[in-house]
């Protein structure tokens, strides 16, 4: 959600000031138009030119520009910006934000800025852990500020951490969450399940695919960065979440995957099929591993849940559903028939006969089928693929 977000960059005179260009790659590949504001103290540590040239603007230092002497407003540039972003905050900065002493750009725009303030402090752990510096942390605090925590990068209610800066990409996040809040599936909840499962033979033997999860797990993040909360329900896949608005339930088996869907749909708003479910289970799973014997094994299937045809039947007329197809043939016909059977809202087709989609891929291309018709993507990243499919669940909502 930082997208044509404007956002100001304050930059103080702390080893960790080599971190901001991190910050600024990130910001800006979200979408967000960044704006520094550093302390003369800051470009003893990393030059404004390295700065202006990820920024693709200025940097601002002086009250006056030293060239032509033109004035650098700093209630314009408070007005300007959706939030401003002070990393790293030294001990010296956080005590004059704390306590007014306007001796700097930074301090200036600080106190002139409407939009929210977050801090990530940086400093030795003596000095963080001094009365003064955390009793300036409280004060930062009570004016409604938001104090980046080093030890978990979360927005903080009390400060916890070593000292350290902490890490540009969870920098990032806490803004990216803020921002969510107020997103189109603010309030909402959704459900999604990705990756495969897993049918037991035997002890150390299993029934599966190839899925990764990653679709499952793009689509996670878009929906909490829209300000969404998630349950996402994950087979075993190696897959990692990252949005705090994320709730994780892992499980192994179809019917796992079937326990945990019935009984969470009835209590969100949206449900999204993503996950590779096994058809078949094998109608029993031997104690002991099963030895090599004879010249064939023969094992016994059974049909799994079909866990999107049971959605289907108890879904409200408030809830959406939407199915997946990874087909290999007929893909037009099948997808059809999956959609009027499972009573989705919409369906996304995959072929594998498409190059770079479907299993493993970090690519996808896909269909949107729905009773209206189908409307065709081309091959993208699998994160762009999230924001075409939410996009058209936020319509039919």
């Amino acid at each position: 959600m930082l997208n044509g977000k404007k956002i100001i960059l304050g930059i103080t005179g702390s080893i960790a000031a080599y971190k901001a260009c991190y910050i600024i790659r990130g910001l800006i590949k979200q979408g967000a138009e960044v704006q520094v504001v550093i302390t003369p103290a800051g470009k003893e540590f990393i030059t404004p030119i390295t700065l202006s040239a990820l920024t693709g603007k200025p940097v601002i230092s002086e009250f006056f520009a030293q060239r032509d002497g033109t004035w650098n407003s700093h209630v314009d540039l408070g007005l300007w910006a959706d939030a401003m972003l002070i990393a790293p905050a030294t001990a010296s900065t956080i005590g004059k934000m704390a306590n007014g002493i306007a001796d700097n750009m930074l301090i200036t725009t600080y106190l002139s800025a409407k939009a929210p303030v977050f801090v990530a402090p940086a400093m030795d752990l003596d000095m963080f852990a001094h009365p003064s510096t955390q009793k300036n942390l409280d004060t930062l605090r009570s004016y409604g500020n938001h104090i980046i925590e080093p030890a978990s990068g979360e927005l903080a209610s009390h400060l916890v951490g070593k000292g350290r800066m902490e890490e540009p990409e969870n920098i990032i996040r806490v803004l990216d969450e803020f921002f969510s809040s107020t997103g189109e599936l603010a309030g909402k909840k959704v459900l999604i399940t990705a990756g495969p499962t897993y049918e037991k033979i035997d002890p150390v033997r299993f029934i599966g695919n190839y899925s990764s999860g990653k679709m499952g797990f793009a689509l996670a993040e878009e929906c909490a960065r829209r300000g969404a909360d998630v349950v996402l329900i994950a087979g075993p896949v190696q897959q990692k979440t990252y949005h705090s608005h994320i709730t994780r339930i892992d499980v192994e088996s179809a019917q796992d995957m079937y326990e945990a869907a019935m009984a969470q749909y009835p209590l969100v708003d949206a449900g999204i099929l993503c996950a590779a479910v096994a058809d078949f289970t094998p109608d029993a799973v031997a104690d002991k591993k099963i030895k090599r014997e004879g010249d064939e094994l023969l094992l016994h299937l059974k049909p799994t849940h079909d866990i999107a045809a049971a959605l289907g039947k108890i879904k409200t007329p408030g809830q959406k559903l939407i199915g997946f197809a990874l087909e290999t043939n007929d893909e037009q016909r099948n997808a059809e028939g999956k959609l009027i059977r499972k009573n989705f809202d919409f369906i996304v087709l995959n072929s594998l006969n498409d190059a770079g989609a479907g299993f493993r891929y970090d690519t996808n291309k896909i269909s949107i089928l729905s009773c209206r018709g189908r409307t065709d993507y081309p091959l993208k990243s699998k994160t762009e693929v999230a924001r075409d499919i939410i996009d058209r669940m936020i319509k039919e909502m």
